[in-house]
């Protein structure tokens, strides 16, 4: 997926506002409803090619060649819909008294640290949905998206590309809100729906 695809996908919102922050992240969809500073959709601006060896340094495994390109091409991960689904990436700053300067979440956290216990090393996780925190990996072995509990890594879903699964899933969720970015029907889980 390039980079003004995803940008054009997560543009549905735009007529709520649009704007950059400090640091470049693209913020799409200004939300009073569900906070003051709160933005449905952020695209985070791509990282380095030294900032992503430093992550694959701290992570201990290398990033897989379509998520670091994705990082460095794309976006830095991005939350769609306020978090409920969010890609992570390559956090530069945790200093929070900053209010315009925006960053994603750390992939560091959901690879290394909320690893399920049957995660297997080809799994590299880098995304996760705000509803029960259930989460998507890369599995390197056939380069397909997979979908999988909070703590149990047993696919549940699965697509062929990180571009297909970007694709479905952005419309889906979207799906899930009205034109002002209310969700539509708080008892229906945003999480990917399993056949």
């Amino acid at each position: 997926m390039e980079k003004k695809e995803l940008e054009n996908l997560l543009m549905r919102f735009s007529h709520l506002g649009v704007t950059h922050s400090k640091n470049g992240a693209l913020l799409i969809g200004k939300a009073p409803h569900i906070a003051e500073f709160a933005w449905l959709n952020v695209m985070y601006p791509c990282v380095t090619e030294a900032e992503v060896c430093d992550l694959e340094k701290r992570l201990g495994v290398a990033i897989p060649e379509v998520y670091k390109d994705f990082l460095m091409n794309v976006s830095n991960g991005f939350d769609i819909m306020n978090c409920t689904l969010a890609l992570h990436g390559c956090r530069t700053s945790y200093n929070r008294s900053d209010l315009d300067s925006w960053y994603p979440f750390n992939l560091e956290d959901v690879q290394k640290y909320e690893r399920p216990k049957n995660a297997t090393p080809e799994m590299f996780f880098f995304a996760s949905y705000n509803y029960d925190c259930s989460k998507l990996y890369l599995n390197t072995s056939d380069d397909k998206i997979y979908y999988c509990d909070r703590y149990d890594a047993t696919p549940l879903k699965a697509w062929d590309s990180l571009s297909a699964m970007l694709t479905s899933e952005i419309e889906r969720i979207f799906g899930l809100f009205d034109a002002d970015g209310h969700c539509i029907d708080e008892d229906v889980p945003t999480t990917p729906v399993i056949i």
